[in-house]
C-alpha cells in the first residue's frame, strides 16, 4: 500500500467510517472542480490543483481496491478501477483540451459516489 493510501487508512480509522471520510473527499473535490467550472476564464492554476487533487483522490481508490486484503466483492472493486480509469482519461483531456464543459462528468461521479457512501444513493 502506498504512503498516501496508508495515511488515509490511519486518519479514516481515527476521525470517522471510512465511508465518511471517502463522502467528504469526493464532495471536496466536486466543489473544487465546480468553482473552477462556475468561474471559467480558461485555464489556472486553481483548475489544475483542482484536478491534481482530484486525481490523487482517484489514485487512492485505484490502490486500495488493488489490494489483495480488499474486502469489496470483485464486481465493486472491478467498477471502482473502471470509474477511476475514466476520471484519470477525463483528468488528460481536460488538461490537454481545456473545457468547462468536460468537468461535468468528474462533478457527477464524484457528487454519485458521495452519495452512495452516505447512503443516499
Amino acid at each position: 500500500m502506498s504512503n498516501a493510501a496508508q495515511a488515509y487508512a490511519r486518519t479514516s480509522q481515527t476521525t470517522g467510517s471510512a465511508r465518511d471520510i471517502e463522502a467528504q473527499a469526493l464532495l471536496k473535490a466536486a466543489k473544487q472542480l465546480r468553482d473552477v467550472q462556475n468561474n471559467w476564464t480558461g485555464p489556472s492554476p486553481v483548475m489544475h490543483k483542482a484536478l491534481l487533487f482530484n486525481r490523487r483522490l482517484w489514485t487512492i481508490f485505484l490502490s486500495a481496491v488493488e489490494s489483495n486484503d480488499n474486502p469489496q466483492p470483485l464486481e465493486v472493486r472491478q467498477n471502482i478501477a473502471n470509474i477511476s480509469v475514466f476520471v484519470m482519461h477525463q483528468t488528460v483531456a481536460m488538461q490537454t483540451d481545456p473545457d468547462p464543459a468536460k468537468l461535468k462528468s468528474l462533478i457527477d461521479i464524484n457528487c454519485n459516489i458521495a452519495a452512495g457512501l452516505a447512503g443516499r444513493g
